[in-house]
């Protein structure tokens, strides 16, 4: 829910002057506030970090007095609007509160002076958080200047967030698009530019009411939202910008730009303001309680009954739907948006991906990116449609007869995407399903139907139900309310109880082998269809998360000491054969020397061949460099014929550009942080884990070890590598004693996790 909204107001301004024309809720009211911290005997509310790292440092404030005079003393700490400008609002005529037809419909004796409005029955019509209406939309209403762009005003500790719209000149509604001037604000000019796109200038027609005068009466309409506004000294007050900003763009501008456009096609927001202005002057003439006046605005004012759906939703944190002039509307704001004002909770940090990866809030764009803590929308990721098709179906009309033509293609596409999607198909299998493209295709419908939550990102479900899920930590309902529906859903004697069920998931998470759903719950073939349903019902109420297998390399002290000693045992063997050779080349004339045969092996018309016919082939490919590099190699060392000697030197000069002697190189054991961007040194302690093992399996090593950081999930292994998952568990079979494997949640990285911290190696299901 938005905490900090309080109520929507629609103002308009006429002639006679501002109006507050409709409101929901009916009575409002704002948090209380207090001017100064309240003392308390047993505890010390600790609303601010200074308060708090100081309060032992303060002496402690007790009151001792009796009850009454204690709830007395608490009045005098509460915060109230200054007395000023309650009597200053009261002494705005009361007539100027009603538009003009509604003013003509008033009685004299309806008009009060200040002595008398303090005993007025109708005050109610007239006041809302504790000031008169007419002040209120004298304050909202702005000047021409002022209008088409975002409008926010803070009085006292509330704040009213709008765009205010008005009537060309000459007295038309219209369209004008206008370009931005060099003193306007970057804000005002995008959202005027973006209203005005609704239509476009060459199909609207200013209107002029038939039988009324060239001029309307109604210049200027205000839908505006009020929001409490949160202390700034507050430890809670959180991005409180970002906060209001995302509120305005989603409800205010969208609202007032539906409005502006009916106005201009047909005076809808007029002749609603007229019927409205009527209604109230008729409830009070025949002194009718404000709430009669509200019950039946609701009934005949599509903007009333509209306003009071958007707030409810609001509150709810729900899909609004509502209809403006039999236009439809969805409307609805970010789910998590409250939690800008707020530190997090620790139990979301284990369970909820934030997008901080710009890739991943491209994806899913700009409506998507903030506020709604989405998963990666990856191509081994699925969907799990939160309605049916009979349900679904009837809102989207997508086999209506109102189709038109050129959207009858897309129209199908979705369907067959509707009958598609499931929750054992990856985003990847949809698409090959489908012959779609997964950027251009799949992505768009993902992101349309999470958007108008339809339908969530979820992990792929093994189709044998052999996924290891855990619960999280609560639950958006209490469980004995999750039981009973779950038992109305689930009447089946093989279904156990809920809380049975959930206590067999939370228990089998922490096993390391018959973990997943399969061996725990179900235990039968024959049950899978039935166990499948069950999932769906505690995915699509979140009561289920997916365990990812997340696998790290390990190199052991053992692993470290056998690649250090035979680097060693190799230099020992280079520095005695090199001595071994110079004192042999001191004893023998030139052309005995081993380099000045293969050097001249080469050359044209040569009689000296000693070269082995592998060492013929290497030096044949190396022709055109050939001789200068042997020639090189003859003043430093000499070569020697044999296969073993080759292979030393070849591995002896790629350790060359091994740091031996850097703090990594030592016989503790360690994490292989990030094996795709491994150090020389870390690749040799990678290729001397594959020593022994079989090829295929060593290739297969080296092929998907990249992805053993501790961040890819085995889902993103098995697609990334194309592999399956058998293959995998094999790797991780055969390199056991080099590899943790780790379930965790869905934005747990192990990075920072230390190699005492990884349990024994898991089973993979």
């Amino acid at each position: 829910m938005a905490q900090t909204l309080l109520a929507f107001l629609l103002v308009n301004s006429s002639a006679k002057g501002p109006n507050l024309v409709f409101r929901w809720p009916p009575n409002p009211e704002t948090t209380s506030r207090l001017s100064r911290p309240l003392p308390h005997e047993d505890r010390l509310e600790l609303d601010n970090p200074w308060r708090a790292a100081n309060h032992n440092d303060s002496p402690q404030i007790t009151v001792e007095a009796s009850s009454e005079a204690t709830a007395t003393a608490a009045e005098d700490y509460q915060w109230k609007s200054p007395s000023v400008i309650r009597d200053r609002s009261r002494s705005f005529p009361r007539s100027g509160s009603l538009p003009t037809s509604a003013v003509n419909a008033l009685p004299e004796e309806h008009f009060f002076d200040d002595d008398e409005l303090a005993e007025d029955p109708t005050d109610e019509y007239h006041r809302i958080f504790d000031y008169s209406t007419q002040f209120l939309a004298g304050m909202l209403c702005p000047k021409t200047s002022l209008c088409h762009q975002k409008f926010d005003l803070v009085i006292d500790n509330l704040l009213f967030i709008g765009h205010p719209v008005c009537i060309e000149d000459g007295g038309h509604w219209r369209f004008k698009r206008e370009k931005s001037s060099s003193g306007s604000r970057g804000r005002s000019s995008v959202n005027h530019e973006s209203m005005d796109d609704i239509k476009s200038d060459t199909s609207i027609r200013a209107y002029s009411p038939t039988g009324k005068n060239e001029s309307s009466w109604l210049h200027m309409f205000h839908f505006v939202l009020v929001l409490d506004l949160p202390d700034s000294s507050s430890s809670a007050s959180g991005n409180m910008s970002k906060y209001f900003d995302t509120i305005y763009k989603q409800i205010a501008f969208t609202i007032t730009a539906v409005l502006f456009q009916e106005q201009v096609l047909s005076n809808f927001v007029e002749l609603e303001c007229d019927a409205l202005g009527s209604l109230e002057a008729e409830c009070i003439a025949k002194g009718e309680p404000f709430s009669a006046f509200m019950s039946q605005a609701l009934q005949i004012s599509s903007i009333a009954s509209a306003t009071k759906a958007l707030f409810d939703a609001v509150k709810s944190s729900t899909m609004a739907y509502i209809t403006l002039n039999d236009i439809p509307l969805e409307l609805q704001l970010p789910p998590f948006l409250d939690h800008l004002l707020h530190g997090e909770d620790e139990h979301e940090l284990d369970f909820v991906d934030h997008q901080e990866d710009e890739d991943e809030a491209r994806l899913w764009g700009c409506d998507l990116s903030f506020g709604w803590r989405l998963p990666s929308l990856a191509p081994w990721k699925s969907l799990l449609l939160l309605e049916g098709d009979q349900e679904l179906d009837p809102y989207i009309n997508l086999r209506g007869p109102h189709v038109r033509p050129d959207e009858r293609e897309h129209a199908e596409g979705l369907i067959r995407f509707l009958e598609t999607a499931s929750v054992t198909l990856s985003f990847s299998d949809m698409a090959n399903l489908l012959d779609w493209d997964l950027e251009t295709q799949i992505y768009p419908t993902v992101r349309w139907l999470v958007h108008h939550r339809r339908a969530k990102v979820v992990d792929t479900v093994h189709l044998g139900l052999k996924t290891i899920f855990t619960i999280p930590p609560k639950f958006d309902a209490p469980l004995s309310t999750l039981s009973a529906e779950f038992k109305r859903d689930f009447p089946q004697p093989e279904i156990p109880p809920l809380p049975s069920l959930l206590a067999s998931i939370s228990e089998a998470s922490s096993k390391q082998s018959d973990n997943h759903f399969f061996a725990v719950v179900v235990r039968s073939k024959e049950l899978i269809p039935l166990y499948h349903e069950v999932v769906i019902w505690l995915l699509k109420r979140d009561m289920l998360f997916t365990l990812h297998l997340r696998i790290r390399i390990v190199a052991t002290a053992e692993l470290k000491a056998r690649v250090r000693r035979a680097h060693e045992r190799k230099l020992e063997r280079s520095r005695g054969q090199r001595h071994q050779d110079r004192v042999g080349s001191s004893l023998r004339p030139r052309d005995q020397d081993p380099a000045f045969y293969e050097v001249n092996a080469r050359r044209p018309g040569s009689a000296l061949f000693p070269l082995s016919p592998r060492r013929v082939h290497r030096f044949s490919r190396r022709m055109p460099s050939a001789e200068s590099e042997s020639s090189r190699a003859s003043e430093t060392h000499f070569i020697h014929g044999g296969e073993d000697d080759e292979e030393a030197i070849t591995d002896e000069s790629d350790d060359e550009n091994i740091a031996w002697g850097s703090p990594e190189n030592t016989l503790c054991p360690s994490l292989i942080s990030d094996p795709g961007t491994a150090s020389p040194l870390e690749r040799k302690w990678l290729a001397a884990m594959s020593e022994g093992k079989d090829e295929h399996i060593a290739r297969r090593f080296e092929q998907i070890n990249q992805y053993f950081d501790g961040k890819s999930t085995d889902d993103e292994i098995l697609h990334r590598a194309e592999i399956s998952r058998k293959q995998l568990r094999e790797v991780l079979h055969h390199y056991d004693e080099y590899v943790g494997t780790v379930f965790f949640g869905r934005c747990t990285d192990l990075k920072q996790h230390e190699v005492t911290n990884l349990p024994a190696p898991s089973v993979m299901p």
